[in-house]
């Protein structure tokens, strides 16, 4: 070993250590980050057959394992950190089974355009700032001089400042994560999620005739029942009672069968006498679909509008 590769004498080994460690401080918390990273991107978004979710997850984070930071930078500004306006078709139509139930969930941070840019080149300069710690750090500063290794100092001191801002950023996301999850988690697990995937009733009380549980469960049994004149309204009940007890006329704030037959525009709703003196008796059958004039879109069936809460009464005025 040459005499000229050793710090000089009046150093010692005290001031490159302190290099050392602010360097080894910055390597860390850079690791952090992309750790941190690869844990948003894995499970911010998912969509697929529900089979095939966990699966998804544990493939995506094996993907990811092996990206690089400005990769996974890249990565988070195409999925996660968006632009306003941004759509992104999870469960495009064509390549989704339609055999099986899919489910799609995905959490995003929307920014105005500008801030989206804003964010998007500062994160870049972190990319940037941790190749040049680990490829260029020995070039920028001479460790065997005093005045190298104190310009070392004051620079990985900033350069920590810096990744720490990012990293703390990260974090407040990774946390809006968790917090989205778990209410996602209980809202799937509540009596108003199970209304709006079974019955076609959202969260605000609204729905529209066709998507609602009781129409198909209704569909269903008219098919199943109906002969050349439809099926006997209190026969077509009876079934409804026995083979879907919840989906119920007062579930959809009607007062009567007759009534969710009638608003929903799907069925037929009938008299017929068996005799003249006999009482009428009614008969349900599908309603067939009326073919589309040229140039006209579909019309959906009204359903009812969302629930207003009742309002507390004015007080009166003394």
């Amino acid at each position: 070993m040459t005499t000229d590769l050793l710090p000089p004498e009046k150093l010692g080994p005290e001031i490159q250590r302190e290099v050392q460690r602010l360097l080894g401080r910055c390597m860390v918390r850079i690791q952090q980050y992309e750790k941190s990273l690869k844990v948003l991107l894995a499970h911010h978004e998912l969509a697929g057959p529900a089979e095939t979710l966990q699966a998804q997850q544990t493939q995506r984070a094996q993907k990811l394992s092996n990206q690089t930071l400005g990769q996974l930078a890249g990565l988070l500004f195409e999925t996660f950190v968006v632009p306003e306006g941004f759509e992104r078709e999870l469960l495009p139509e064509g390549k989704t089974p339609t055999d099986r139930i899919s489910f799609a969930h995905s959490f995003r941070i929307t920014q105005a355009p500008e801030q989206w840019e804003q964010t998007k080149a500062a994160i870049q300069e972190l990319v940037t700032l941790r190749n040049d710690l680990v490829h260029h750090f020995l070039y920028r500063f001479d460790l065997w001089d005093e005045q190298g290794c104190i310009d070392a100092m004051a620079y990985l001191q900033e350069a920590y400042q810096r990744i720490d801002t990012h990293f703390q950023e990260l974090r407040a996301w990774l946390m809006t994560l968790h917090q989205g999850r778990v209410a996602l988690a209980s809202f799937v697990q509540s009596e108003v999620y199970l209304d709006l995937l079974i019955n076609g009733i959202n969260p605000d009380g609204s729905f529209e005739w066709r998507n609602t549980g009781i129409v198909r469960a209704l569909r269903e049994e008219v098919q199943a029942l109906a002969g050349d004149d439809g099926v006997p309204l209190k026969t077509l009940q009876a079934q409804m009672l026995a083979r879907h007890p919840t989906q119920t006329p007062q579930k959809y704030r009607c007062s009567s069968w007759q009534q969710v037959l009638t608003e929903s525009g799907e069925f037929d709703l009938t008299y017929h006498r068996d005799s003249d003196t006999a009482p009428k008796t009614a008969w349900v059958r599908l309603r067939p679909p009326s073919p589309l004039r040229s140039g006209t879109k579909e019309r959906k069936r009204p359903g009812r509008g969302a629930v207003t809460p009742p309002t507390d009464p004015a007080p009166e005025r003394g």
